[in-house]
């Protein structure tokens, strides 16, 4: 029986790749890319594979990385301080440290890293969440939570790779991380944009900025 997207509950879906651990999906109507339930790492397996990560906040490659994120949505928040919230922040937070000292007041949360829930009940200036989009199983309902944390007015900036043809797929290093279960493209946004009445805004390669405009 063919599973519905994970995204949109369509229940037809292209058999868009398969390699020699997975078998990966596309939906007919979002065009997200899924891996197979039945290949996903279970939690344990999950969070073994995330503690292997060395975000160390000194290390100056990756915070110019982070910085083509940044930038941009520093651009769009403005200068006064607002209040920011930094998801899926992993065990390495720098992008919070990066905006606190822009002036901004920012949270985490990170399943495994920063399990407060707490901070799930206000709403936010601005919601960052950056190379973790990929990783959530149930990507429906993590973006109408990520969407409801953001005021009206503010922004949801992602940051992802973006995906492209089965040609290009088949090659693509970033479906080899074997915790990224779901690949966007910029149809796949387009759709999220126009079903939650979204200002989108594309930068470079993989910046996705998103302003909730009611």
């Amino acid at each position: 029986m063919m599973q519905p997207c994970p995204l949109c509950q369509y229940l037809h879906a292209d058999k868009f790749h398969q390699d020699k651990h997975r078998r990966y999906y596309r939906c007919q109507h979002c065009y997200l890319i899924y891996v197979d339930e039945a290949d996903r790492f279970d939690a344990k397996a999950e969070k073994a594979h995330y503690d292997c990560h060395k975000n160390n906040l000194e290390d100056e490659g990756y915070r110019t990385f982070l910085s083509r994120f940044s930038e941009p949505l520093l651009l769009r928040v403005g200068e006064t301080p607002q209040q920011g919230l930094d998801f899926g922040c992993g065990p390495g937070p720098l992008l919070a440290h990066m905006m606190r000292d822009a002036g901004h007041h920012i949270e985490l949360y990170d399943i495994y890293y920063a399990p407060d829930k707490s901070v799930l009940n206000t709403q936010y200036d601005f919601v960052s969440c950056t190379e973790a989009i990929e990783h959530f199983y149930q990507p429906q309902n993590e973006l109408e939570l990520l969407l409801g944390l953001v005021k009206p007015g503010g922004w949801l900036g992602i940051m992802t790779k973006l995906a492209r043809d089965e040609s290009a797929f088949a090659t693509w290093h970033y479906k080899n991380d074997l915790t990224h279960v779901i690949f966007f493209s910029k149809e796949t946004f387009e759709f999220i944009a126009t079903r939650y009445q979204l200002e989108l805004q594309f930068v470079g390669n993989d910046v996705i900025l998103l302003r909730k405009t009611q």
